[in-house]
């Protein structure tokens, strides 16, 4: 119901009366632990409920035997958080060390498989591996509609997270599609102010925003914005994503004051609920950033574009598409105050980038060719 407040205060009671009742690594320890962390996670405090969810798997590693499903939930709530905060490799690791138990434990089309798919599709989505991130997205599905009604919310969560992939790789329109079946599925499924659908909106207007649809966009974000502001906590990171698509929209549409407000927003947010060097606040930067260069501001879009280019350093792997993005806009800032040869050096390397992570045709390769050949020509 996304009472969040309420669930963790009957979670820390239950929590009380086992810690009286039973000796200290019971496993239904282990359970008030990983539901306590559970919310934590589900507000956007992802440090507590990774330390609700290490101690659930200390108690579970004394009391169960190796191989119980309960291990596995649990070193994948962990990936999972290491996911949130974007520590790929932590998150892949764990993942797959629940995957590996769940093999051996589990019937071959058991739910908490399709999860561990759908889990490590998320860390590859992530690393920017698209390929696999489809594959194993895909093979979540496929699992799902075996063991599930056809309006049950975890497919929708499936064709949500394909939508995800298709938008990363720019193929918009088959994005759309995922969405909107997601959608569908979860209008059945949920409670009209279920954050779920205040994702879906979310993801609907993105997809609108890229194919240069604003108003439809503008529609849809601010809808998700209103669900979000109801069911979440007023600094929880799905907020400050509202309150960028938000500014992207008035962005392209040239209402630039409006547009940094609100990327200002997302990013004061962003400041209290992640870590120092999430991806999240990089994209908050560079946002900013490129806001600051059509401004004609270039110092202060200099300045936050380099911000971003360090957290990506160490958030992301070396070929991670988001690098790239930072590259060619730092490019563009030299490009701009006509100092061609470092612009050059920046296209050249968010070139090479992009060239390995994305398909050919995709717009940024065309994006930075073009800027590589008007550097030269005024070189």
């Amino acid at each position: 119901m996304g009472e969040y407040s309420k669930a963790l205060s009957s979670f820390q009671r239950s929590l009380e009366i086992r810690k009286i009742a039973l000796p200290p690594n019971h496993p239904d320890l282990a359970v008030s632990y990983n539901n306590i962390g559970s919310v934590y996670e589900d507000t956007g405090e992802y440090s507590k409920a990774l330390s609700s969810y290490e101690r659930s798997l200390e108690i579970q590693k004394i009391a169960l035997p190796p191989n119980h499903p309960n291990l596995a939930s649990s070193y994948n709530n962990i990936g999972s958080m290491y996911n949130n905060m974007g520590e790929y490799s932590k998150a892949l690791s764990s993942y797959e060390r629940s995957f590996e138990i769940r093999k051996i434990a589990l019937p071959p089309n058991h739910l908490d498989l399709a999860n561990s798919y759908n889990n490590i599709g998320g860390v590859y989505a992530g690393m920017g591996e698209y390929s696999k991130a489809l594959s194993s997205f895909e093979r979540s599905l496929e699992i799902k509609k075996i063991a599930l009604p056809s309006n049950h919310p975890d497919l929708a969560g499936s064709y949500n997270n394909i939508g995800n992939v298709y938008d990363s790789i720019g193929e918009y329109s088959k994005a759309l599609s995922s969405y909107e079946r997601s959608f569908e599925i979860r209008k059945i499924a949920l409670p009209s102010n279920h954050p779920d659908l205040a994702a879906s909106h979310n993801n609907i207007g993105n997809m609108y925003s890229n194919m240069g649809e604003y108003s439809k966009a503008l529609s849809s974000y601010e809808r998700s914005l209103e669900i979000k502001k109801i069911a979440l906590p007023p600094n929880h990171p799905d907020l400050a994503v509202s309150y960028n698509n938000i500014g992207s929209v008035y962005y392209n549409m040239g209402e630039y004051s409006k547009a940094l407000s609100l990327y200002e927003r997302s990013l004061e947010i962003q400041k209290k609920a992640l870590p120092p060097n999430h991806p999240d606040l990089a994209a908050s930067y560079n946002n900013i950033g490129n806001l600051y260069i059509d401004m004609g501001e270039y110092s202060e879009a200099l300045s936050l574009n380099e911000r971003s280019l360090e957290i990506r350093k160490i958030a992301l792997p070396p070929n991670h598409p988001d690098l790239a993005v930072s590259y060619n806009n730092i490019g563009s800032v030299y490009e701009d105050t006509g100092e061609y040869s470092k612009a050059l050096q920046y296209y050249e390397k968010a070139q090479d980038i992009w060239k390995k992570s994305l398909p050919p045709t995709h717009s940024c390769i065309a994006l930075v060719k073009r800027n590589i050949e008007n550097v030269k020509k005024r070189m």
